[in-house]
């Protein structure tokens, strides 16, 4: 690793399941930090959800190496009576613990912060749940599909009226909420640099689509009254609508009231600016469906990449709406390391998404394979301070696997 990254020198263990608290230790490994990998002896069952549907089907796991890469990986079963050493040395070695384990879980374990802050009081403990610590809920399982989409109000209003809800995007809350709980790990990694003192700090899916919802929640909370959901036919606000292109594709326009000039140039229809209909923002979304269809009309007479131009020339602001494979094409994500080179995955799998935010001047660390199940037992136990013959007992115990 760089000996000048960011988090050069910090050590995380990372206790959590599936996805928001591998992905926020991800972040940290990607700016230098060493981060160990705590699987029980079975594996982390996101090890097979790729072969899962929805989940678009490869024959190389795609979504282990994106958020468990650059880590190295103990198989360590924490129901074992022997499992207890393990774990406090682990935590004494560590400046970070991540985990989302169920609280009852945890207690038997004897997992809670209350149990593992007396081994490190410098530790951050970062906690990862799915609907907050408190409350008739707090010990439910929860996946970013249920807590984060469903329960936050954010997939009631992420369809078109008289649609059924549909299914998001599995593990879009879950990377969002990883940023999150990074965040939180930054906050307690700060305090302790002018404390001295660790800190549990702790997100939630629930909390992080209600803050991503937050503008509709803080509407709800304000007593505001709702537009009924989207209709692409009779929108609210034909300015702020999908519209398809000649060829079939579709774009999704946005247009303030200070643009509406400018589109109007641009797509050669002046005459929409002195249409007594459309003279006022009042007036546009009254008539929003004679607007809306005079532009099906213009936008379906003309290519896409028509329209890129004519939009881009004008600073018109538009969007793409394009799937998954035309998106690994858009020359964006290269030119600012969005996605990057995946080193030793083998397969198919030469590059992975590259997580999202920047230091200029500081490089992030080589994106490397995720470990296989227990790929550095020894070697992590050894640097714990195991010798041969307790690592023996150990396996003899099955607490850690022989790998």
């Amino acid at each position: 690793m760089a000996s000048d990254n960011i988090f050069s020198g910090l050590k995380v263990v990372d206790l959590a399941s599936f996805v928001a608290g591998p992905g926020a230790a991800v972040i940290l490994s990607d700016f230098g930090a060493d981060v160990i990998k705590v699987e029980p002896p079975s594996g982390d069952m996101y090890r097979i959800v790729f072969k899962l549907p929805p989940q678009p089907r490869a024959s190389d796991n795609y979504t282990w190496h994106l958020d468990n890469r650059n880590k190295r990986g103990l198989a360590l079963d924490l129901k074992s009576p022997n499992a207890a050493e393990v774990l406090e040395r682990l935590v004494k070695w560590a400046d970070v613990l991540i985990v989302n384990t169920p609280h009852p879980a945890r207690e038997r374990l004897k997992l809670e912060y209350k149990d593992v802050v007396q081994w490190n009081p410098r530790l951050i403990y970062a906690d990862i749940s799915g609907f907050g610590d408190n409350g008739p809920d707090a010990d439910l399982p929860g996946f970013d599909v249920t807590a984060y989409w469903s329960r936050s109000g954010l997939l009631s209003e992420t369809r078109d009226a008289g649609a059924p809800p549909t299914t998001p995007m599995v593990t879009s809350g879950d990377h969002a909420t990883a940023v999150g709980l990074f965040s939180a790990i930054v906050m307690g990694l700060y305090r302790r640099e002018r404390t001295g003192k660790g800190s549990y700090v702790t997100t939630s899916l629930l909390a992080e689509g209600v803050w991503a919802a937050g503008a509709h929640i803080a509407g709800a909370l304000a007593g505001a009254i709702f537009y009924p959901l989207h209709d692409r036919q009779s929108p609210s606000n034909a300015f702020f609508n999908p519209y398809k292109a000649s060829e079939g594709s579709w774009f999704l326009l946005v247009v303030t009231p200070d643009k509406f000039q400018a589109l109007a140039a641009a797509i050669d229809r002046p005459d929409l600016m002195t249409d007594p209909r459309f003279s006022d923002a009042k007036k546009q979304a009254v008539n929003a469906i004679q607007l809306r269809t005079i532009l099906d009309d213009v936008f379906a007479k003309q290519p896409m990449q028509h329209w890129r131009e004519v939009f881009n020339k004008a600073h018109i602001t538009y969007g793409a709406i394009v799937e998954p494979s035309e998106v690994i094409n858009d020359p964006q994500l290269r030119a600012n390391d969005m996605v990057v080179p995946l080193e030793g995955a083998g397969g198919k799998l030469t590059l992975t998404v590259s997580s999202p935010m920047q230091v200029h001047g500081v490089a992030k660390e080589p994106a490397r394979r995720a470990p296989g199940l227990g790929e550095h037992n020894h070697e992590i136990l050894r640097e714990l301070g195991f010798d041969a013959a307790q690592i023996e007992k150990l396996h003899a115990a099955s607490t850690v696997p022989r790998g």
